[in-house]
């Protein structure tokens, strides 16, 4: 049932003029100098990786499909990075915390859904990748076309953005109390839906249905993928073929475990166990340094990134020299 003191929204003006405060980390004045230069720092390296990973592929004349996905994967987490770092450093900078209006705050939670979604999706395309790679080589030419790893990429993007779009709009109809404090740096599904003026569990099958469309079912479709390349391993008897196949699987095996186990901690819960500390601090572990991790893990893993990336420099030095 609806808490005393909701808040009425009969008209349209009342969602334009409705702010929320982002209290951000205003419990934590004595380290908030030392938080923001470090995540500043962080949020700049993050963008430099991705922003050279992103160049060095789209100054490559031949992409093979693993690069085209990272490409899109360094894409989607410089979008991600800039939607929500920005926000949670003007939230150490501002003592009494950040305002943000009820239409900043809705487009901040879709794009930040749709992002996260997408990125799902990528991880299930690039696994399906793998798979073709290893379980089919004969046919991955023919497979993984240019215009089919197109389409899926537009795939990812559209699913995110679908799934985005119907979160967001369940959880922004819900009818919020008069205090419009969100305990986060930015406009989280969990710390916005603690507002709500409800007790139902039913406020929470909009973030169960979004956590099956983006969470459970790629990340089910990733584990078969895996459970077939384990499987067509077990034919290979050269140690060293194993070896080469594993290799070729393991930034993506990294990153694909690190995005869903913090998702999932994020996410999979019911309301009750909602705590705005620990959520804040997981957050931010989530939205600075898993960015920063995801073109450190491929590029030290990944021989073409290593390699494209070595013919940029070595353009760069060229180009300087002339």
């Amino acid at each position: 049932m609806p808490c005393e003191g909701c808040m009425e929204r009969d008209n349209k003006s009342t969602d334009e003029t409705m702010e929320f405060l982002l209290l951000g980390f205003s419990d934590l004045l004595c380290l908030r100098v030392l938080l923001f230069l470090v995540f500043f720092i962080v949020h700049l390296v993050t963008l430099t990786g991705n922003v050279m990973i992103f160049m060095a592929v789209v100054m490559e004349s031949s992409r093979p499909p693993m690069l085209f996905f990272l490409c899109q994967l360094s894409v989607i987490e410089l979008c991600y990075t800039l939607v929500i770092v920005p926000k949670a450093l003007v939230s150490l900078i501002v003592v009494d915390g950040s305002t943000i209006s009820f239409i900043g705050c809705a487009a901040q939670m879709h794009l930040f859904v749709s992002l996260g979604g997408a990125e799902c999706f990528l991880l299930v395309a690039m696994s399906y990748d793998r798979y073709v790679a290893i379980c089919q080589p004969l046919h991955y030419v023919a497979v993984m076309s240019e215009r089919f790893c197109l389409r899926l990429v537009v795939a990812c993007c559209l699913g995110g953005f679908a799934v985005g779009l119907g979160l967001t709009v369940a959880v922004f109809r819900l009818p919020f109390c008069q205090s419009h404090h969100i305990n986060h740096f930015f406009c989280d599904v969990p710390a916005v839906l603690y507002l709500a003026c409800t007790q139902s569990y039913s406020l929470e099958l909009p973030l169960l249905a979004a956590c099956v469309l983006i969470l459970l079912l790629p990340f089910l479709l990733i584990l078969t993928s895996y459970v077939c390349i384990a499987a067509a391993l077990l034919h290979v008897t050269s140690f060293v073929g194993r070896g080469k196949a594993f290799f070729t699987c393991f930034s993506h095996l990294a990153i694909t475990l690190l995005h869903y186990g913090c998702a999932t901690f994020m996410y999979v819960r019911p309301k009750s166990n909602y705590s705005p500390a620990r959520d804040k601090m997981v957050s931010l572990v989530y939205t600075n340094i898993t960015p920063l991790l995801y073109p450190l893990i491929y590029s030290l893993r990944n021989k073409e990134i290593r390699g494209v990336l070595r013919k940029m420099l070595r353009r760069k030095k060229i180009a300087q020299l002339n």
